[in-house]
């Protein structure tokens, strides 16, 4: 009766393991390009496009700051997003907590997480006057 058994069970592990990987996390890349202007509370938009599973998703991102923060900047981050289960999970309130600056020219990073358990970092470079060390939100909504 065990030698019936051990077939089937081979069987239903083999279709678990094709079936995992369309529910499995992954990540995407992300581009973005953001403009942003300060004075104490600050705001700012951008665009970009999230490639998830080989296709591409364009968004808009827009934002603000609260703290020390004086002048403008255009950054053009680019980086990864984990925790993707789906491509809505993408879009949501992200939460972040940094501080950092450009002068004339100068590298930009920042993690950012959602709602959904969805982490962004990004880094690249920034153009402009800015000094920063504030808290900040980023909402992200898909076109």
């Amino acid at each position: 009766m065990m030698r019936g058994v051990r077939p089937v069970i081979l069987a239903l592990v083999a279709m678990v393991l094709l079936i995992a990987p369309c529910f499995a996390q992954a990540t995407g890349h992300v581009q973005v390009k953001f403009v942003k202007a300060a004075l104490v509370v600050g705001g700012g938009g951008g665009t970009g496009t999230l490639i998830y599973r080989g296709r591409h998703y364009p968004f808009i991102a827009s934002g603000f700051s609260l703290g020390v923060s004086a002048g403008t900047s255009v950054s053009w981050l680019e980086g990864t997003a984990s925790g993707l289960r789906d491509v809505n999970d993408f879009a949501g309130s992200y939460a972040l907590v940094g501080a950092g600056g450009a002068w004339a020219a100068g590298v930009g990073g920042v993690t950012l997480r959602n709602e959904h358990g969805v982490v962004l970092v990004l880094k690249g470079p920034k153009a402009g006057l800015e000094f920063a060390a504030n808290l900040g939100g980023l909402t992200i909504s898909l076109r």
